[in-house]
């Protein structure tokens, strides 16, 4: 993270590519975590619930507890490392708007964490929850590269 420390980032030129191709995977990840997300568990309010609880018409047994956890744990590392990543270089570039944007990011995404969580031990009703964080915190992600990578071409042009 090298791009924290350096003045002005959006000068610098070797720096601004590095971070325009980290911006790029960003996106890619993104969208197949969408993708990713809809191919297992799907992005639906019945698809969900059939994966977490089961469905006894479509003969589907719930999702195990130990896979549940497992897919948990990896959605709080990969989640942690991309907010931290991209709030880091939005709040370098941006003015305005930092504030509000990471804030709505970082919101969303934990909100999202945790009402999957609230739905698979608790109450079902938290797969709405979680489906309408989750999107937010995607749609928040990808506006925060779009911004990111138009400040950066606008400094270099």
């Amino acid at each position: 993270m090298k791009f924290t420390l350096i003045k002005d980032i959006k000068k610098d030129k070797t720096m601004s590519l590095i971070l325009k191709g980290f911006l790029v995977f960003i996106f890619l990840y993104l969208i197949s975590d969408i993708l990713v997300m809809n191919s297992n568990f799907g992005l639906s309010v019945e698809s969900i619930s059939s994966t977490l609880f089961g469905n006894e018409e479509e003969y589907l047994d719930p999702i195990n507890e130990a896979a549940f956890l497992e897919f948990w744990h990896i959605q709080i590392f990969f989640i942690m490392m991309i907010l931290f990543t991209l709030s880091a270089i939005f709040i370098r570039l941006a003015n305005r708007s930092r504030l509000i944007v990471t804030n709505i990011l970082m919101i969303s995404a934990i909100s999202s964490l945790l009402a999957i969580v609230l739905a698979y031990y608790m109450a079902s009703f938290f797969v709405s929850v979680y489906i309408f964080t989750f999107f937010i915190w995607h749609i928040t992600a990808i506006y925060m590269i779009f911004y990111s990578f138009w400040k950066l071409n606008a400094q270099s042009i």
